[in-house]
This record gives C-alpha cells, sequence and structure tokens, in this order.
C-alpha cells in the first residue's frame, strides 16, 4: 500500500516548495501556504519597450491564447461520456481549497427547464444586491457563457486565468487518475472547477450551479446546496440515467441533501414519488409546486405575459416576464420559491418591487427567442418530446402565424419520433438539416423519419443550416404574407431540435453570446 494521498506534498511534487511570491513554473503563492493563481505564460516573462515600461499583451496575443486553453479543454472526454464517480472531481477540489464550499448555493437539475429558472434565480438574487455566480450548460455560442459573473459570461481573458487557476491540480487529478487505469478528467469536470474556483476568487455570495447531466453523479454534485431545484423530470439521456422515469427521477433526487430545502417542479406522479422518498430520508424542507406554489393567473402582454405567481410566502401580482409560454411562468413561479427559500425569513416574502424588476429584466437565450422579425425566426432548445411539446404549445399561444416552417435538426441519442410528433400540429412544412454537433444525425436519415411523421411532400432535407433557414424562409412566404412580426399575422419560422442548433443560429444571424 502507497503512502498515504497527501495534498500539500503532491502540489510541491509539482509546483516545488510552497513559499512567498512565485516558483519557476509560475505558480504564485502567499506566506499562509495557499495558491494564489498560476501566473499565464504571457506574464512570466513581460516584454519591454525601449524605455524599460512593460508592454501588455495585445488582444490578439490574448485571443489566441483563449484559442489555446479552449483546444486543451475541448481535447478531452465530451461531457456526454460520464465517468460515474465523483472521487476524482472531490480530490481536485480539495486541492483547490474547496472552492466550491466558499459560498451559498442553489443547486438545480431535471429535465427541462433548468438553465431558464437557473438565470431567474440568479436575477432575483442579484437584484438584492449580492454578488453572484452562475453555472450553466451547455451553451449556445461562446463557452464562456457557461460561467457567469453577476449575470455576464467572463471575458475571454478570466476564462483563461481560470484555466491557469486549475491547470496543475488537473495535472494531478489525471496524473493520479492514469496510475489507476483511469480516464483523465473530463471536459465538463474541468469546466465546473473551473467555475467553483472563479465564483470563489471574485467572490460570489451566492453561487446558481445547474447540472450537466443526472443529478447523483453528476460532477457539480460536490456543492452543498442551501436550495436544491429539481424542475420536470421527463424521458430524456435514457442511455445513462435510466429507461424509466423512476429510474431518471433517482438521479436527479441525488442533489437532494439534509440541510437544504428542496423546491420541486411540477412532477409526474411516478417521478414526485423518488423525489418526495430522498426528500423524506434526507429530512429536508420539500416546496412543491401545485401545492405550496404556482401560477395564479397569467395573460398575454407584449414582448412576454402578465403573471401572478403564489408562493408560501404570498402572491406576487401583475408581475412581467418577457418570456413566452406557460412553462416560463412556471419556471419563474420555481424561481421565486426558490430565491424565497434561500433569502427570506421563514414564512416571509421578498420585496414586491425587487421581484418585479428582477423578473423586468430576465432574459433565457435559445428558448423561444425572436432572432428576426420580418419574417418571424425564432430558435428554441428545445431537444425531447416535452421540450417539444412546450414550444408547440407556446408558439400556438403567443404567435398569430399563418404559415409557420420548421428548421429541424436533432443528436443521435434523442427521441426523434418523439420531437417531430410534438412539433407536427404547428408546423406546416419541415426542412431537416444538421447542427455543428459531430453527434447529430444525419439529415437523410431525419428525413426519412420526419416524412413517417409529416408525410413525404412536407418533408425538404438541406444540409447546410444557413441554406435550410433560406429554404424555410421561402417556403413559409409561399402561401403567407411576409409581415407576421412579433405577435402578429403572417410567415414564421422556427429552428428546434437541439441546443447545438439554437446556439447555430444564434451565431448565423448575429446574436452573440449571452
Amino acid at each position: 500500500m502507497g503512502d498515504p494521498f497527501d495534498p500539500e506534498r503532491e502540489l510541491e511534487e509539482l509546483l516545488g516548495p510552497i513559499g512567498d511570491g512565485t516558483d519557476d513554473t509560475g505558480e504564485a503563492f502567499g506566506t499562509d501556504g495557499l495558491r494564489r493563481g498560476r501566473v499565464p505564460q504571457d506574464r512570466r516573462s513581460p516584454r519591454m519597450d525601449s524605455t524599460g515600461k512593460l508592454v501588455p499583451a495585445g488582444p490578439a496575443e490574448e485571443e489566441d491564447r483563449f484559442a489555446e486553453v479552449v483546444a486543451q479543454i475541448l481535447s478531452r472526454n465530451p461531457e456526454h461520456r460520464i465517468h460515474p464517480k465523483l472521487d476524482r472531481v472531490r480530490e481536485a477540489c480539495g486541492l483547490l481549497g474547496d472552492p466550491q464550499l466558499a459560498y451559498r448555493v442553489v443547486h438545480l437539475a431535471g429535465t427541462n427547464g433548468k438553465t431558464s429558472t437557473a438565470r431567474m434565480v440568479e436575477r432575483l438574487v442579484r437584484e438584492h444586491d449580492l454578488r453572484t455566480g452562475r453555472f450553466t450548460s451547455p451553451h449556445l455560442v461562446d463557452i464562456t457563457e457557461r460561467i457567469a459573473i453577476d449575470g455576464d459570461p467572463i471575458s475571454h481573458a478570466a476564462f483563461v486565468r481560470a484555466w491557469d487557476d486549475v491547470e496543475p491540480v488537473v495535472t494531478i487529478v489525471d496524473e493520479r487518475a492514469a496510475e489507476r487505469g483511469e480516464p483523465r478528467l473530463s471536459f465538463f469536470e474541468v469546466l465546473t472547477l473551473m467555475a467553483f474556483a472563479a465564483f470563489a476568487d471574485t467572490p460570489v455570495d451566492v453561487a446558481i450551479i445547474e447540472t450537466g447531466l443526472g443529478g447523483t453523479w453528476d460532477t457539480t454534485n460536490v456543492v452543498q446546496p442551501d436550495v436544491a431545484v429539481v424542475t420536470p423530470v421527463s424521458m430524456d439521456h435514457e442511455t445513462w440515467l435510466g429507461s424509466t422515469i423512476e429510474e431518471i427521477a433517482g438521479q436527479k433526487a441525488g442533489i437532494i441533501k439534509h440541510g437544504s430545502t428542496v423546491v420541486l417542479g411540477r412532477q409526474e406522479e411516478e417521478a414526485g414519488a423518488v423525489l418526495l422518498a430522498k426528500a423524506a430520508a434526507e429530512r429536508v424542507t420539500v416546496v412543491r409546486e401545485g401545492l405550496d406554489f404556482g401560477v395564479e393567473e397569467r395573460t398575454l402582454a407584449v414582448g412576454g405575459q402578465q403573471v401572478s405567481l403564489r408562493t408560501r410566502g404570498g402572491l406576487y401580482a401583475d408581475v412581467f416576464l418577457p418570456l413566452h409560454g406557460a412553462h416560463q411562468a412556471e419556471n419563474a413561479a420555481t424561481a421565486l420559491s426558490a430565491a424565497e427559500a434561500l433569502l427570506a425569513m421563514p414564512g416571509g416574502t421578498l420585496m414586491p418591487a425587487l421581484v418585479e424588476a428582477a423578473f423586468a429584466d430576465v432574459t433565457s437565450p435559445g428558448r423561444l427567442e425572436v432572432l428576426r422579425t420580418s419574417p418571424l425566426i425564432l430558435a428554441d432548445a428545445a431537444h425531447n418530446p416535452g421540450g417539444a411539446q412546450a414550444l408547440a404549445t407556446a408558439i400556438a399561444e403567443a404567435f398569430t402565424l399563418s404559415r409557420l416552417v420548421g428548421v429541424v435538426a436533432v443528436m443521435g441519442d434523442k427521441d426523434v419520433e418523439g420531437i417531430l410528433h410534438a412539433l407536427e400540429p404547428v408546423l406546416a412544412e419541415i426542412v431537416v438539416t444538421r447542427s455543428s454537433s459531430a453527434r447529430g444525425l444525419e439529415p437523410s436519415e431525419l428525413g426519412e423519419i420526419a416524412e413517417d411523421v409529416f408525410g413525404e411532400d412536407r418533408v425538404h432535407v438541406v444540409e447546410r443550416l444557413d441554406e435550410a433557414i433560406a429554404t424555410a424562409v421561402d417556403l413559409a412566404e409561399s402561401e403567407a404574407g411576409a409581415g407576421g412580426g412579433i405577435g402578429g399575422s403572417g410567415a414564421g419560422v422556427v429552428v428546434a431540435g437541439s441546443v447545438v442548433l439554437a446556439g447555430d443560429a444564434r451565431a448565423l444571424l448575429g446574436k452573440g453570446k449571452q
């Protein structure tokens, strides 16, 4: 049996003696032995001009360094290739000083609505003058969207600093994993460590952390949440989470831990039973949609909807929510209950003015997002039957269109028929294409499945996304007026089927990172 694991010894073997200043690797330490962050290579040997003044790295050099770091991270196992253990992540967190324990946490799991709900919780918390960190996945356009401070994605330079901070520890854990015959830390594990470290370094008061896949073995499940949120659970990711709703709910229930308040979005009976059993075992307070909170009233409004939300604390009436669909109103009620559990006194409410200001400023890119208005082009990240059904219902309610054409690409491991059946009632025709993901179903194969659902005459196969959108616009306008701006009548196009596709469409139509 080898020597017991000694984090300080491991760090010293990799980086040299711990002392004040920096060692020859560029790692910076304080006199208390705590790591102060790795000094990036471009700052270890600063350039000087002829007068001896330092010359900072230019924008081009910074972007080159960012691209280099992203390439290193992307070379690792992708986030869908999971290692169902948390020991390596716990080991890395320990070496970093357990940054995930340095702030209060709202932890979110579920099948649909996690990212929108996380963004709402973050905005509510931030409105109370608290510094926030938000970790969500996947990203739409830029990888830095996953790690946000005070609502804004971190800069490319900050992303590099976060990598430089965790890279020595990642190297240690990788080497130890290799000795055990295990893979390196994955893409998602590294990003999670970077988020934890960036939030502690800021420092934030509250971190809103979304799981990547499931809950029990998800990389983020080393946090100790003050509030655990489970949004609606349905069938998805069966390859990794299980083939029944009970098995999937059991994975999501892994984030429920003693000492937290649990907020449960609306659940199917089977999923609800599993979640409540775990809550009882952990002896936690449970707040349930339909029993303890919910949407009392909602009406359509220009650019969104007006909602009245009931929580344990009371009624928040006539709150404007700039998002479409009944599902977003329910997400808002869930987020408000989570924020109330975190910030309010037991049984108390939040200040209505702060709640109204926060919700009025909420955004959720790629969720029934208007990319253009004439003709209307929408993008939505729906990638399973539940999400597709919510999308179809919201479109029918919020937009009056005489003709809507879909642009669809789907990942190969998804319930393709279920997604298409959910979208079919609202689409006049469908253009199937490919996203930028290598996991996407081939357009020709997707086209064959679509023909079984829509009929051959309503299906078009176009390989390139830009050409697919152009084709869809032509088809939409062929029998409808070209008007149809937001909420108007006429032609419309909706791009849906995967998060990656929604991000591709946003980038193609000039929408930046959010």
